[in-house]
């Protein structure tokens, strides 16, 4: 998996086209329906923690899990300033070790496109299923390969800010249905430019892989359903799997 790590300190100036409030209250209702309007909420990917403060000002009790440690410090110091009451780990998420069990839990923004391998994309279903109560639900999200193919792809995006000035350069695999990404970051200091360069991937899994995972971790399929925000004319860019425990494992 990969970890950001001078990625970190501008994560969120380069993600603010994400209505994370929007989001959050979409995954919020999402958890209504069935049942979970409040309980202990583990955000699995967490990053800088901006969907976990989103679900602790909704009365739910965090458990924000990312396997960054730069990005967890952003997280952190973002918490202390607003005085929010979420626990922070450093944990990856195929080897979960919590203190006790949650009633539910997210994974969002691609956190499982993330993983390497089928196998660790299981991996971490079960994981997370180790720790969630029996009629736990489980909010996940995907890129499509749609967005993979079409969106991503070869393209370059220029990112220009005050903070940051950022080329994302993306190269696609189809035979490993991945995407290889380079970040290079320019970071203004002293009339200059400070260069840091990030580098990561994102895998794509079919529906197929994701069911028999999600199976295999005890999970039941509820929904499955498109991301209102990514989604045109031309396509759906992310999913929701909307997921049920069954039985303790």
């Amino acid at each position: 998996m990969s970890g950001y790590n001078a990625f970190a300190s501008v994560y969120d100036v380069l993600t603010q086209n994400v209505n994370y409030a929007q989001r959050a209250e979409d995954i919020c209702s999402l958890f209504c329906r069935y049942g979970k309007k409040s309980g202990i909420l583990l955000d699995v990917a967490c990053g800088t923690g901006s969907f976990s403060e989103a679900f602790a000002r909704r009365g739910y009790d965090v458990i924000g899990i990312d396997a960054s440690e730069e990005m967890l410090m952003e997280a952190q110091r973002k918490m202390y300033e607003k005085g929010l009451p979420i626990l922070y780990l450093q944990q990856d998420m195929r080897s979960l070790d919590l203190y006790g069990t949650v009633d539910c839990a997210t994974c969002l923004l691609d956190g499982v496109n993330h993983l390497p391998t089928a196998s660790d994309v299981e991996q971490a279903l079960f994981s997370i299923g180790f720790f969630m109560e029996k009629d736990g639900i489980f909010i996940f999200d995907v890129n499509t390969t749609y967005k993979q193919e079409k969106i991503l792809a070869d393209n370059t995006f220029v990112y220009d800010l005050d903070e940051v000035y950022c080329v994302w350069q993306n190269q696609f695999v189809p035979e490993d249905s991945r995407t290889d990404m380079r970040l290079d970051l320019f970071f203004p200091e002293n009339g200059c430019y400070r260069r840091e360069t990030e580098e990561f991937s994102e895998w794509y899994y079919s529906d197929a892989v994701l069911t028999k995972a999600l199976q295999k971790a005890n999970f039941e399929l509820l929904e499955r359903l498109p991301e209102r925000a990514e989604t045109t004319p031309e396509g759906e860019m992310r999913l929701y799997y909307v997921c049920r425990k069954t039985k303790n494992q």
